[in-house]
């Protein structure tokens, strides 16, 4: 007797051709395995190869799959919201399309949900990763631990299980910058995480450069956190100390005659260091002030140009 539960398993889809008939078939194989009704929303980031053509091509062979394809690239976590936007299920499963992550392994994070938790993330014990991606990752999120206040884990990513209630709440979130792992960590709810296989790319390679990389970084820093502009102040209290004993300093050898003229050096030298810090300042300032006005300018944060 089939569950009563539908998974819904939203898969952002960018370069991935070679995958997407590979994953369909794993995917349906794992619905029957647990017994459950289930759903397959491909979402094609405008994709440059030919992946729209082979997921509609899937789902005109499969009812369970649901193809969007945005009208332009929006990003991973922008085609994330879209297929979020769009589940139906009573648990929906994030995972990328390039068989890194195993639906082999949905069936352990939908037994650990049905313990009472509303979130079951996997954790990967042993990324199959290069190791530069894997350092550039380890230092990015212990940055991003830092800057925002909350505990990020390495090792956890998108791929995870999450009871509808839980997708509603990230839906309705109003934010134009989307970061799917923060935002399921801002709405709360019960959750844990569990030890899953993580395979090794089989098929491609990365579409995450390192350009890419830092924007994503420098977003997400600006979007979720204000800790930037308290450093900033923190190091302007701090120059303002300095300057404060440089002074006294100066003051007392002045009086005891050491100094009948200030040094150029240290005049030039000063001016450049406390510009620099003044241009930092605005810089940090005007970063944050182009996010408002992102999000003032309140454009939809996906466009769906066809539906399948």
């Amino acid at each position: 007797m089939k569950s009563s539960d539908i998974i819904s398993v939203v898969l952002p889809v960018y370069r991935n051709e070679k995958c997407l008939d590979q994953i369909t078939n794993r995917l349906l194989k794992m619905f029957t395995s647990i017994e459950v009704e289930g759903e397959i929303i491909f979402v094609n980031d405008a994709s440059p190869d030919n992946s729209w053509g082979i997921i509609k091509k899937l789902a005109s062979i499969h009812n369970e799959v649901t193809g969007l394809n945005l009208s332009r690239n929006f990003g991973q976590h922008y085609a994330i919201s879209a297929g979020l936007a769009h589940s139906k299920g009573d648990w929906v499963v994030v995972m990328d399309a390039d068989l890194q992550d195993l639906p082999e392994e949905i069936p352990k994070l939908y037994d650990k949900a049905k313990e009472g938790f509303d979130i079951v993330l996997a954790k990967r014990s042993m990324r199959k990763d290069h190791w530069l991606k894997k350092q550039f990752s380890r230092q990015f999120y212990t940055v991003l631990s830092y800057l925002s206040g909350a505990k990020y884990d390495g090792s956890v990513a998108n791929f995870g299980i999450y009871r509808d209630i839980v997708i509603d709440e990230i839906v309705r979130l109003p934010e134009k910058n989307r970061f799917f792992p923060s935002m399921v960590k801002w709405v709360g709810f019960t959750s844990t995480s569990i030890q899953v296989i993580h395979n090794h790319r089989e098929i491609g390679t990365s579409s995450y450069d390192f350009k890419k990389r830092f924007d994503l970084a420098l977003d997400i820093i600006l979007s979720y956190s204000d800790k930037p502009l308290r450093l900033v102040i923190k190091l302007g209290v701090i120059l303002m100390s300095l300057s404060l004993i440089f002074a006294i300093i100066i003051f007392a050898r002045w009086l005891q005659g050491d100094i009948e003229v200030l040094g150029y050096t240290s005049l030039i030298l000063s001016i450049w260091f406390l510009s620099g810090i003044i241009i930092l300042i605005l810089g940090v300032t005007g970063l944050y002030i182009g996010k408002i006005f992102e999000n003032v300018k309140d454009r939809p944060t996906f466009i769906i140009k066809d539906k399948v």
